[in-house]
């Protein structure tokens, strides 16, 4: 993944995260839940993409024969 993909892909996420808050009427806890769920999301989305924690699609399933 290039620098530029992940620097366009954080902008976006955060105007949109910016226009949630802004335009859309929501009570304050839940603004802060979903900032927050937003933000733990994007910091694992970064990790996996800089290769700090592996892929969750990487559990290998044994199968039954």
């Amino acid at each position: 993944m290039s620098l530029m993909t992940l620097a366009i892909t954080l902008i976006v996420v955060g105007v949109l995260l910016w226009l949630v808050n802004a335009y859309i009427p929501m009570d304050g806890k839940i603004k802060k839940i979903l900032n927050v769920v937003v933000v733990i999301c994007v910091v694992v989305w970064l990790l996996s993409a800089f290769g700090v924690i592996g892929h969750s699609g990487d559990i290998q399933v044994p199968q039954v024969r």
